[in-house]
């Protein structure tokens, strides 16, 4: 039934761009110390089993507390962001004689679970400070998400749903400790369908006919005379819109995507 091929990665763009808006968090230490908060994707579960297994924080580099996980929650369609199902975008240059085409998307809200997670409550602190101020509570990026449809850079609110901090230890009371904080966020954005070419008009003939009786219409029949419309885009040479045909470009200099005019001509059949 669907029967197309198509991958845009846009799950994998919305991944990316959600882990780029905590890429640049550090905190300060005694002594002037500064640190930078790494985040990557994947549950918290997998840091906190890495570090059991290996329990010598100076070791390995790559396990500098506090850091921060993200993983996705769910996909969750949004009826009240609909849009017209039969809307669609066009680009492309004319003179190939077609144009790319694309339904409008669909809206999907995709729900983060951002996790830090820390040795102390002040290091997890200072992170979180750095953070709650942009969400109040949503915060606004922008992503080219279709660059083959060359569209304007798209807005994609993601909205701070809840924040919940637990303290975790590890055997009695007196043992390792750990501090995490989960962070739920949603952000509003689109899936896309597949993109199809279609051909350009640029040229439109009416006929139109009259019947030669005064009784209920039941077909053409025999016209007793009729009308001929044509319509093209007009186009002057410094790219304004015109109605006048004398004033346009040929057809071949129109593009499908040009600001241009509507000439209409009516003349008897």
């Amino acid at each position: 039934m669907l029967g197309y091929n198509f991958y845009f990665g846009l799950v994998r763009k919305y991944v990316t761009l959600f882990g780029a808006v905590f890429d640049d968090i550090s905190i300060s230490r005694e002594g002037n110390k500064t640190i930078k908060i790494p985040v990557e994707y994947g549950p918290k579960e997998r840091y906190l089993t890495r570090q059991e297994q290996n329990p010598d924080l100076q070791r390995p580099i790559s396990q500098v507390w506090p850091r921060m996980a993200f993983e996705i929650d769910s996909l969750e369609y949004d009826s009240t962001r609909k849009l017209d199902p039969n809307g669609f975008c066009t680009t492309g240059s004319s003179s190939s004689g077609t144009l790319k085409v694309q339904n409008n998307p669909a809206p999907w809200n995709i729900n983060f679970r951002l996790s830090l997670i820390s040795r102390n409550t002040e290091d997890a602190l200072k992170v979180l400070e750095q953070i709650l101020p942009f969400f109040s509570p949503t915060l606004n990026v922008t992503a080219d998400l279709i660059p083959e449809m060359n569209y304007d850079p798209v807005t994609l609110p993601i909205t701070l749903l809840n924040v919940n901090m637990n303290e975790l230890y590890e055997g009695s009371f007196d043992d390792r400790e750990y501090i995490t904080v989960e962070l739920i966020f949603e952000l509003r954005g689109y899936m896309y369908g597949p993109i199809s070419t279609s051909k350009v008009i640029k040229e439109v003939y009416i006929d139109l006919y009259t019947p030669n009786t005064n009784t209920a219409f039941q077909g053409v029949g025999t016209p007793a005379n009729s009308e001929i419309v044509y319509v093209r885009p007009g186009l002057t040479a410094n790219g304004t819109p015109t109605a006048n045909a004398a004033a346009s470009v040929p057809l071949n200099q129109i593009s499908a995507n040009s600001d241009y005019g509507f000439i209409v001509s009516i003349t008897n059949g």
